[in-house]
Formats: C-alpha cells, sequence, structure tokens
C-alpha cells in the first residue's frame, strides 16, 4: 500500500485503498450479478456502480416516484446482498428525463431517490450506511429525444462505496495507522 506523509497530511493512494476495498467490493459486486439477472457491475475508483438492464433496474413511469412491483423485487435482493456485507456504504442516485421544467425534474429525481433510500432503510439497511444524491434532468444515459430513451433516464443508480472500517482496516494491513 502506498502511503505518503506531506507535512502534517497522511496521503493514501487510492490505489493502495482499492486492494482491500475492491476485495470485499467485488464479493459483493458479484452477488448483485448473481442475484439480479440483468444486472452489471463495473468497478469506478474505489467503489462499484450497477448498472441495470431495462427488465432489471430501478425505473419509473412520467411523472412517478412510487416503486413499482419490478422495482421492489430488484430492490429487495440488493437489500439481501447489502446485509451480506455491513462494511459497505451504499449511495442512491435519481435521475429523470427532459421532460418538464428542469426545477420540477430536480424535485422529481430528489423524489425518486428518497423513494428507493425510504425502501432500502424500511427494509434494514441502516440509514448511517446510505448517502442519496439527485441530478434532475442533467445526466442522461440515453438519447432524450424518443419514448425509449426517456423510459431509461428516468431511474435511480446505485453505488457501493467501501466505509471508513473498510478504508482503517486497508491502512492497517499496510502497517500504518
Amino acid at each position: 500500500m502506498e502511503i505518503a506523509k506531506q507535512g502534517q497530511l497522511l496521503v493514501v493512494s487510492l490505489e493502495a485503498l482499492r486492494v482491500y476495498s475492491l476485495e470485499q467490493n467485488g464479493q459483493a459486486g458479484a452477488k448483485i450479478e448473481e442475484e439480479i439477472p440483468g444486472a452489471t457491475v463495473e468497478r469506478v475508483d474505489d467503489a462499484i456502480v450497477i448498472t441495470f438492464d431495462e427488465t432489471s433496474g430501478l425505473y419509473f413511469e412520467t411523472n412517478k416516484y412510487n416503486i413499482n412491483s419490478a422495482s421492489q423485487q430488484t430492490l429487495n435482493k440488493l437489500v439481501s446482498v447489502f446485509k451480506e456485507y455491513p462494511e459497505t456504504n451504499i449511495l442512491v442516485v435519481g435521475h429523470t428525463d427532459s421532460v418538464g421544467a428542469e426545477d420540477y425534474n430536480m424535485t422529481l429525481s430528489k423524489n425518486r431517490a428518497n423513494s428507493v433510500t425510504d425502501y432500502l432503510i424500511t427494509h434494514g439497511i441502516s440509514r448511517s450506511r446510505l448517502t442519496t444524491n439527485w441530478y434532475g434532468e442533467t445526466q442522461p444515459i440515453q438519447d432524450n429525444s424518443t419514448s425509449e430513451g426517456r423510459a431509461k433516464n428516468r431511474r435511480v443508480n446505485v453505488a457501493v462505496l467501501p466505509n471508513e472500517k473498510m478504508i482503517n482496516d486497508a491502512k492497517k494491513q499496510s502497517g500504518e495507522n
């Protein structure tokens, strides 16, 4: 693990943290892909990002933020995996298509992200593990000029991140701390 002291700061390279955290996140990612057909797990820095296909994801109807039955099935499977890996944190991010006013879409994406966060909490995931963000229509993944593209942009993304304990354990494994 690459650790350098710069004055009063202890600098730990992201790569060094990844060695430990990706081992844990990698196990969680493999479990997610196994449990949820159509889910793809990608490592991004020290996190894993879960991407869903149109049959397995967290998608919403136009102007809606309620969790439909298909999304409930996906979330129930995620809850099971998240409970197996309690040393991870979870980032929930809401999005919308570009139909409607920008400020309305920002609120709608917030409501979508919060509905997923609330669902996870009511199913046993600690609030302290969750961070919720929303971006309205600013981060489309598909073309908003088609109905298919807009449908894919009405979504909530989920990422799994190492928590402080995982980071500290990685530092300890390196002999620092």
